[in-house]
């Protein structure tokens, strides 16, 4: 073997050492994150169960751990592995920056430390050379979106494996719940005594959309346990695996129309094709110059749908505006020019136009514009003063203090007056029978029949004072609220 063969001999050794080292790099560039998806479990609410069926919820929980352990896998939507995969990458860049940072401020401290210069050199070159490949680091972080598992190993958590089941979040706890147990969903629910069977309701909170994605309850005797528990699991299954996500497809018309499908944005005009979990979607399409839809449909696992949304245009029409006196118009809260002025307005629409002076007077009305773009209309707004802060609540409080004052004085002039009339009644049978007046008896009565008389013109003269106060009340809440008036067509 001459020469030149030994050296081809050693170039292919490297060349394939070198393939290899490079094939091994690259895989493990490739190599997915986040390769776990954990539910957790939480212990049922049985706070209105009677003590004798309490011993029920410990066994639908363990069932319901012992039948979603079976689950080996989820699949990964679009949407959820968009969340997981802004995430990581949020938290890559982060990362680097972070040790970016720290080997920047390192720097900082070596020049102040005061080492030998033969040291000081060598260290800096070397925390240079540091820095640039943490520079490299960070610009690869920016530049390479994170590479996340689309199927996930599904597990519950450790505890819930236990049978240990942990009390439910509180009300807008939820997703700080997660992130201190470290966990991708949890599933909650109550059990409720219905006329001697059990009520059972379910609900399913995920991290990636911050809220409840499905909820469903089954009503069941203690008997057919087991079939309530087949029917819901079944479907939890179904929804907790991922398994044959539906496909939406959305077409829209106009172009630029914004779509939003359970409150995310989808997408800007017509979309590809988008991945959701069985269950209802809620889908928002609007436009400029459109009437905004809203359409909800439900979809099924594996199912294909084409959804077209057509958003029809605006039309508008003119209104004049015009005032007794020179003033500001508003549309609702919206500053929109000074009186007299013409209002390019949607047709057969409910507004509400408010008209100010600078002497604090105004008028405020709601009308609904022409129902065709073809007519146009007009206003005439009536400036009166604007009530004092607080007027109508003085006038309302003196209306129900009169009125209060009206039923103590009523009751009073009542019990007086049936107190006379008994007393009456008693003197004129005692005179009957024995034939004697007592004197002073009788003089106490006829100062109860004063005091009698005394209340009923009381009562009525502030029943008069109360209709008064009434109807200034009236007129005063009157006065600030607004009317629904009819427009005039020009």
């Amino acid at each position: 073997m001459n020469i030149k063969s030994i050296w081809l001999i050693i170039l292919i050794s490297l060349s394939a050492q070198v393939f290899a080292l490079g094939a091994k790099d690259s895989e493990q560039e490739k190599k997915p994150i986040n390769n776990e998806w954990i539910l957790c479990i939480t212990n049922f609410d049985i706070s209105s169960l009677p003590p004798e069926k309490v011993s029920i919820a410990s066994v639908v929980t363990r069932e319901i751990s012992e039948r979603l352990s079976a689950i080996n896998y989820r699949v990964r939507v679009s949407s959820e592995y968009a969340y997981y995969e802004e995430q990581a990458w949020t938290r890559g860049r982060a990362a680097a920056a972070k040790a970016l940072s720290a080997k920047l401020d390192e720097r900082s401290r070596l020049i102040f430390r005061g080492e030998p210069e033969w040291r000081y050199r060598q260290n800096l070159a070397k925390i240079d050379a540091d820095i640039e490949k943490l520079k490299t680091a960070l610009d690869e972080a920016e530049k390479n979106m994170p590479l996340v598992n689309n199927e996930p190993v599904f597990s519950l958590t450790r505890g819930n494996l236990d049978s240990n089941f942990p009390a439910a979040p509180a009300s807008g706890s939820e997703y700080k719940f997660c992130s201190d147990q470290k966990i991708d969903a949890f599933l909650s629910g109550s059990i409720t005594d219905f006329h001697g069977r059990y009520y059972l309701s379910l609900k399913l909170y995920t991290v990636f959309t911050k809220s409840i994605v499905w909820q469903d309850n089954v009503l069941f005797s203690h008997n057919d346990l087991g079939n309530a528990l087949d029917e819901i699991t079944r479907k939890l299954l179904i929804m907790l695996s991922g398994n044959n996500p539906a496909q939406i497809t959305i077409t829209t018309e106009p172009e630029d129309t914004l779509v939003l499908i359970n409150k995310s944005f989808a997408s800007r005009g017509s979309s590809g094709v988008l991945e959701f979990s069985p269950g209802t979607i809620v889908i928002n399409a609007a436009s400029i110059d459109h009437d905004s839809i809203t359409y909800e449909t439900e979809v099924s696992q594996g199912e294909i749908i084409n959804i077209n949304l057509r958003l029809y245009p605006v039309e508008y029409t003119d209104m004049e505006i015009a005032g007794d006196r020179e003033g500001n118009v508003y549309l609702g809260a919206l500053y929109v020019g000074k009186a007299p002025l013409t209002l390019r307005l949607p047709v057969n629409r409910m507004e509400f136009v408010e008209f100010r002076t600078a002497d604090s007077r105004r008028d405020t009305i709601v009308f609904q514009s022409p129902d065709t773009p073809d007519f146009s209309g007009s206003v005439m707004m009536n400036s009166e003063l604007i009530p004092a802060k607080g007027r109508v609540e003085r006038d309302r409080q003196h209306f129900y203090w009169t009125w209060g004052s009206a039923w103590v004085t009523g009751i009073a002039a009542w019990i007086s007056y049936y107190t006379v009339m008994g007393i009456n009644n008693a003197i004129t049978y005692n005179y009957n029978t024995s034939g004697v007046m007592n004197q002073d008896f009788y003089d106490r009565n006829v100062l109860m029949s004063r005091f009698t008389t005394g209340t009923l013109v009381t009562l009525g003269v502030i029943s008069v004072y109360g209709i008064y106060r009434l109807v200034v009340y009236l007129y005063n809440a009157n006065k600030g609220a607004t009317p629904v008036k009819n427009i005039r067509r020009n």
